[in-house]
């Protein structure tokens, strides 16, 4: 999805509202405001640009060597703020009114409360920060050692037992918080919000980029395109098909159900895929049912990975809508979401790896506007 932009190395991506923001290596920001399909060069066009985020009506750009610009207009106008020239600004988070970036190892970390109006230095002043991730009032920094984390908004920071390794970028879901690292070693997971960690399989990987998505993790790596997780960590399949392939992906976002990835080698700067095809849902076929169903999973029994087919007639609103598909165990608990998003009509498939999961008797449950339905299946291990 690379027309008006060309072949240009994209390190950051970012959405909110309607539009998204493409940051590249020499030519600045680009903007797209028809999902991708086409991009228009915004007035912040001579730069390097690192990083991005949103906060609200306003956009943040970290620059190299130019510090942080601000827009206020959809990227018509940029403004350089404050914390301006002789800084490179490699990571940038929102959390409410607060902006951090994070800078080489001379300057550490930033903290606005202004919307970039001042900034003041954290206490982390003396370490490159690479990646930032916000979960509540927790900011996790990722440097050249490790994980630092803040419980009070930057005035005071630790850094956690992952502190040996070069941390290009975080994720946060839940009390879960997702590493990834350079040196081909891979992705760190910490279900504790920090205080321990361990290295997942894909541990022969540098990984520059990350999001998460309900029950999955997406990783972008150095040389090697896309793998996901589905299951915290435990295995990790690569997905590079539609024409990504092995291309180093330094950023990935999430918007309008399409996953976005930067890259840096291939033939087109910014790459596009449904969310759910890379999540394991299937489109079988997009002719419209006249019911909606929700079949038995096959096969049943199964060891360790099932599939579920359910179709999706127009629903009585029309266009697309909201569907849930949800996993139960034998006491009712939902221990799994398999889809939460919104789909067109048609029929779709999805596989279920129960790798981690005890033999048992398991529930499905479609859940959509116009239509509820559960099922049984059982696991034999």
């Amino acid at each position: 999805m690379s027309n008006g932009i060309g072949i240009r190395e994209v390190p950051s991506l970012t959405a909110g509202g309607n539009n998204i923001f493409a940051g590249t290596n020499n030519y600045g920001v680009f903007l797209s405001t028809n999902n991708g399909t086409d991009w228009s060069w915004t007035s912040l066009n001579n730069l390097s640009i690192l990083s991005l985020v949103v906060n609200g009506n306003y956009v943040f750009a970290g620059t190299f060597a130019y510090g942080v610009y601000l827009s206020t207009n959809n990227g018509t106008s940029w403004t350089q703020t404050s914390l301006g020239n002789n800084r490179s600004i490699y990571s940038l988070a929102a959390n409410g009114n607060n902006i951090f970036a994070g800078s080489t190892t001379t300057y550490g970390l930033f903290l606005s409360t202004n919307n970039g109006t001042s900034w003041a230095q954290t206490p982390l002043n003396n370490q490159i920060v690479w990646s930032l991730a916000v979960n509540g009032n927790n900011i996790f920094a990722g440097t050249g050692y490790g994980v630092y984390l803040s419980t009070n908004n930057g005035t005071s920071w630790a850094q956690t037992s992952l502190n040996n390794q070069t941390v290009r970028s975080l994720a946060v879901n839940g009390n879960n918080i997702i590493a990834g690292t350079g040196f081909n070693n891979g992705v760190f997971l910490s279900t504790n919000n920090g205080t321990n960690w361990t290295q997942t399989t894909l541990n022969y990987r540098s990984v520059r980029s990350l999001l998460v998505n309900e029950n999955y993790i997406i990783a972008g790596t150095d040389s090697f395109g896309v793998y996901v997780s589905s299951n915290n960590g435990t295995s990790w399949m690569q997905r590079n098909e539609g024409g990504l392939g092995n291309n180093t992906v330094r950023a990935l976002c999430i918007f309008n159900n399409y996953i976005f990835a930067g890259t840096s080698t291939g033939a087109h700067s910014v790459y596009r895929r449904p969310l759910g095809e890379l999540t394991g849902i299937q489109t079988i076929s997009s002719e419209m049912p006249d019911k909606f169903s929700l079949s038995q999973n096959y096969p049943n029994p199964f060891n360790p990975a099932t599939k579920i087919r359910f179709s999706l007639p127009l629903p009585s609103k029309g266009g697309v809508q909201k569907v849930k598909l949800m996993i139960y165990d034998i006491l009712g608990s939902e221990i799994t979401t398999l889809v939460n998003e919104q789909l067109q009509p048609g029929t779709y498939e999805i596989e279920w790896d129960a790798t981690n999961y005890p033999s048992g008797v398991y529930y499905y449950k479609l859940v959509t506007s116009d239509y509820i339905e559960t099922r049984k299946m059982v696991l034999i291990k």
